[in-house]
């Protein structure tokens, strides 16, 4: 059985991954997949994937990510997806969603400040992801 754990460094997405390994047995894969825009600077500095004045080098993007994931969970294993640079909330839940049903997921555990008012949110994958009646989904609402 598989685990995913959409994952953007946040601290939400981090308490997503903690709570993923406690909700799961040692039978089930928990992967941790991120959605990369290539080449969009912003993006990765916003999310603490490049410092200030570094540029977008995606082997290192994924480098930081992979230890960053593996100090949280060192069982998890690390997933990315890449996407165009200017990809939008809505894209990103799209690939989000095609990867758990690829991966035949039977839980999404989301990071999401917005559930419990609304799981919808402009800037927000949620409601994309929560959407797909495939799999099941935890929503995580307290970081860490």
């Amino acid at each position: 059985m598989t685990v995913v754990v959409p994952y953007d460094s946040s601290p939400r997405s981090r308490a997503a991954l903690r709570r993923a390994d406690e909700f799961t047995d040692r039978t089930e894969t928990v992967i941790a997949v991120t959605v990369i825009p290539n080449g969009n600077d912003r993006y990765a500095r916003e999310r603490g994937w490049l410092g200030e004045g570094e540029s977008f080098d995606p082997e290192e993007v994924v480098r930081r990510l992979r230890e960053e994931i593996r100090e949280i969970d060192p069982d998890a294993t690390f997933e990315y997806v890449v996407t165009g640079r200017y990809a939008q909330p809505g894209q990103i839940a799209s690939k989000i969603r095609e990867f758990a049903k690829d991966r035949d997921a039977r839980l999404v555990v989301l990071g999401s400040e917005n559930a419990g008012r609304i799981v919808s949110n402009v800037s927000s994958v949620a409601s994309t992801v929560t959407a797909d009646s495939a799999y099941d989904v935890l929503i995580v609402r307290q970081s860490e």
